[in-house]
């Protein structure tokens, strides 16, 4: 907390962090001070902290942390500070599926069942057969969606066995509703069940076949499924405390998750998500600029090919269209943006306390992604602002 004895008061405090009136961090010293200034109004008092970074095919055009990692130490946002991922994730699980399927281990095209026999137990049965690896990819499998919000663990307990959680999950919900293929509808269920097809081809849990698959030859070395050693550089989630979600999130989180008041915010404590094949990732803006730079570079990273150039294109050629998105394999776009110019394909992570945004431009071959310490704020507007800045510089 801020003391009297530093002269300054809890309110000054505040906006001074939510303004990013500290010194922001910037790529090799170089700022974009008209940037830096619109991104200090778009975060003022709706996230504390923001991380972003832009990606060309060659590496990293500009990467900045503005505001603060933790209102209570005042530790300030880098672009090597820690947040949870939250369903940023899933772009992540569907390149490692889509690499499997690139060395021969899984078709796209096979049946779920035929890699995780629990899945024909679904109704109608004759669905549970016909549900392919690509419907699930692309939300076109018709499996329900539960609401995830107690899908929460606190940092210091252990989590629930991942296989336990989707065998419950479908056991609750094991009903299609919809014909596989016949449209597209968001769900989380259905990337936890890809979870369980990479553990069934691999004979490896999903974390450390993601991480030595995945994570180990891009270099990215601060991102995991569990935080860092270095704690300090871990930010704190938020959520404002005036917003009709705050008092839901007291009631319905697990005990332990919630912190105490700070600065017009409510905190959370460290926590992870269940389930980690849907949103359980942790790291920072850094590592996922290289992510970022491996699919615009088309499935290879610095003379590591990690995915075949037509697959990494085809994950994010749209083809279907649905309701709230339009889906390509792991990537989207949100239905509303459709007609947008320029267009971009995406993955957000939403939940309590964090927001995350990964995107790709395809006709600039540019990539930004941001992440940020609060439960909502103007990511779009962020995006449009980075991608206009640095549209035309390559």
């Amino acid at each position: 907390m801020i003391s009297p004895s530093d002269g300054r008061t809890v309110q000054s405090a505040r906006a001074e962090a939510v303004a990013g009136l500290t010194k922001p961090e910037t790529m090799g010293g170089h700022s974009a001070p008209g940037v830096e200034s619109r991104l200090r109004q778009i975060m003022a008092s709706r996230v504390p902290g923001l991380s972003v970074a832009v990606v060309r095919a060659d590496g990293v055009r500009w990467r900045c942390g503005l505001g603060l990692a933790d209102l209570a130490t005042r530790a300030s946002a880098t672009s090597d500070t820690v947040y949870l991922w939250f369903s940023m994730t899933k772009i992540v699980t569907a390149t490692a599926v889509v690499q499997l399927a690139d060395r021969g281990r899984l078709a796209l095209d096979d049946p779920v069942a035929h890699h995780y026999p629990r899945f024909a137990s679904l109704r109608p049965v004759d669905r549970a057969a016909r549900v392919t690896i690509r419907h699930l990819l692309s939300h076109r499998g018709g499996l329900a969606n539960p609401i995830p919000v107690r899908w929460v663990h606190p940092a210091d307990q252990p989590a629930p066995d991942p296989t336990a959680l989707v065998d419950g999950l479908l056991t609750r919900h094991p009903k299609f509703s919809f014909e596989p293929g016949a449209k597209a509808k968001y769900s989380n269920l259905g990337f936890l069940v890809l979870g369980q097809v990479i553990e069934a081809t691999t004979g490896r849990r999903f974390q450390d076949h993601v991480r030595e698959a995945i994570l180990e030859p891009l270099g990215m070395r601060r991102t995991g499924f569990t935080y860092p050693a270095d704690t300090a550089a871990v930010a704190t989630g938020y959520q404002r405390r005036r917003s009709l979600m705050t008092p839901l999130l007291r009631r319905l989180l697990p005990a332990g998750i919630i912190g105490p008041n700070q600065d017009g915010y409510l905190s959370f404590r460290r926590f992870y998500v269940d389930g980690p094949a849907y949103g359980g990732l942790v790291g920072p803006v850094e590592d996922a600029a290289r992510f970022l730079q491996l699919h615009l570079r088309d499935g290879e990273l610095d003379g590591t090919r990690i995915l075949a150039a037509q697959s990494a294109l085809s994950m994010r050629q749209i083809h279907t269209q649905g309701r709230r998105f339009d889906l390509g394999l792991g990537w989207f776009r949100p239905a509303k943006r459709r007609a947008t110019t320029p267009a971009f394909v995406q993955h957000r992570g939403d939940g309590g306390a964090f927001a995350t945004d990964m995107r790709i431009y395809p006709e600039a071959a540019l990539g930004i992604v941001m992440m940020g310490n609060a439960t909502s704020y103007d990511r779009d507007q962020i995006a449009s602002l980075l991608a206009e800045r640095w549209w035309h510089e390559r």
